[in-house]
């Protein structure tokens, strides 16, 4: 995904790629495509996340004189390269390049897993 870095991320969102799905059961049973796609919980190697929570604003009446600050933020916990467990009913798919791609909020992740050897997307 060589155009990733042209993607901007807004706000709390993260940007995932799912993890390929578990297409047999325990017993070694094919599962069809609708059995995978109603689960609950779902993972994927987070590429790219947006600033954070903004922070409150000054108003435009308060203090008008006053030069305008840049808006600050509270970072996500969520980082690059993470494993994300998250609720797909929160989840937003998109297409990329050709590549399936998932939009949620933070609040949406239920687990991150960090280890530098598990970047292989």
């Amino acid at each position: 995904m060589a155009n990733i870095n042209k993607i901007i991320i807004v706000g709390d969102r993260v940007l995932i790629k799912p993890t390929k799905e578990n297409e047999k059961s325990t017993g070694g049973l094919y599962l069809p495509p609708n059995v995978i796609e109603k689960e609950k919980v779902q993972s994927g190697y987070i590429m790219k996340t947006g600033p954070g929570y903004p922070l409150g604003t000054q108003s435009d009446e308060e203090e008008s004189w006053k030069e305008k600050s840049p808006i600050k933020y509270i970072p996500l916990q969520a980082k690059e390269g993470d494993l994300a467990y998250y609720l797909k009913k929160d989840a937003i798919e998109i297409e990329f390049e050709k590549d399936k791609l998932i939009i949620i909020p933070q609040s949406s992740i239920l687990l991150l897993y960090r280890d530098d050897e598990l970047m292989n997307f």
